[in-house]
């Protein structure tokens, strides 16, 4: 099994999602921007590179760790960048996407693409599916009253308290996403399989370890241990969270499905994803996951035109008596907790 990109919908002739897919292709909004992603990778990559050359001009000093902040921004804008070459919204071809989607992702940020890619393939063929969307199984959190009844020990104490944790357990995000990603790479099944499937493994193990010598011989060369600590804890730290606010917004505290139900395409992806209101300073900071309905019907559309398809896609639910949820970034935030907090309810009785 190999992957390349992130799993295009289905386009079933008739379907309620192929007259929807059929306005969006006629207004334009399924054709590539090469464009908009120059000026937007530009900008991104000056703002990560900027941030280093900021780190090394600052030397040893305590004022690193507001370089930290910054540098944990343009992390999480990199890994954006990598996010929307998974999808293929930058280019048709699969090859350009994993060049971008390696560097981006491997080398730049430390996160395996190809780790990435099989997980986010799973998210998108069902979302907020128990047992088939990864990120909702049972783990440091957990989504449902039967995932909370079977932990146990120290699991089922933070079960107890995970939407008061959440924000806290996210600066660890970061660190995590480093270790799953060398797992990944190495992981093997007791026949002596890879667990994972990638199709550059080689190279992604090469990249990853380059990242991670690289970032510890910069950091350990220019700030004294302790200051360099500080500095890892911070920008990893935020980092972490930053991802981690970024994608919480998008289905938690949404429909989960169970294979009871029978929902085609269209109503699967719109009855599990929420977006998040805002103007553009959100679309930038949220990396246009904000408009999670609309690239959850259509991944491969290029991130600048989400907004434009809005409208088209909330009128469309409108027509068809679908739920289009909507609502702001802290509410996204409160509906999320306050899943958790049910999600967790059997362990407090």
């Amino acid at each position: 099994m190999t992957l390349g990109s992130v799993s295009d919908p289905p386009l079933r002739r008739g379907s309620d999602y192929a007259r929807l897919s059929r306005r969006i292709s006629e207004a334009g909004l399924l054709a590539r921007r090469p464009g908009w992603y120059v000026a937007s990778g530009a900008l991104t990559v000056a703002l990560f590179v900027g941030g280093w050359a900021l780190f090394v001009a600052v030397g040893d000093s305590w004022a690193q760790l507001g370089v930290a902040v910054l540098l944990a921004v343009a992390t999480t804008q990199v890994a954006f960048l990598g996010h929307d070459a998974g999808h293929r919204q930058m280019f048709r071809r699969r090859g350009p996407s994993e060049v971008v989607g390696l560097l981006a992702g491997n080398l730049a940020v430390g996160l395996s693409y190809g780790w990435w890619v099989d997980k986010h393939n799973r998210h998108h063929a069902n979302p907020n599916h128990e047992g088939e969307d990864p990120d909702v199984g049972a783990g440091a959190l957990v989504w449902t009253h039967e995932q909370a009844a079977a932990t146990r020990g120290f699991g089922r104490w933070l079960a107890r308290w995970q939407a008061w944790l959440f924000f806290p357990m996210l600066l660890l995000e970061g660190f995590a996403l480093h270790v799953s990603s060398v797992r990944a790479v190495v992981g093997r099944n007791p026949d002596g399989g890879f667990r994972t499937p990638m199709r550059h493994r080689t190279v992604e193990g090469l990249l990853l370890a380059a990242h991670l010598v690289g970032y510890l011989v910069l950091v350990g060369a220019v700030l004294s241990p302790g200051r360099a600590v500080a500095f890892v804890a911070v920008h990893q730290g935020l980092w972490g969270l930053y991802m981690g606010c970024s994608f919480a917004p998008n289905h938690k505290g949404m429909e989960m499905p169970t294979a009871a139900d029978d929902l085609d395409f269209l109503r699967k992806q719109v009855l599990t994803s929420r977006n998040v209101r805002g103007n553009r300073l959100v679309d930038v900071a949220l990396g246009g996951l904000n408009y999670q309905i609309e690239h959850h019907l259509f991944p491969n559309m290029p991130r600048g035109n989400l907004r434009r398809a809005r409208p088209i896609v909330r009128a469309y639910c409108a027509e068809q008596g679908i739920p289009y949820a909507e609502t702001g970034l802290f509410d996204s935030y409160r509906q999320a907790l306050a899943h958790l907090h049910e999600a967790g309810r059997p362990v407090r009785s």
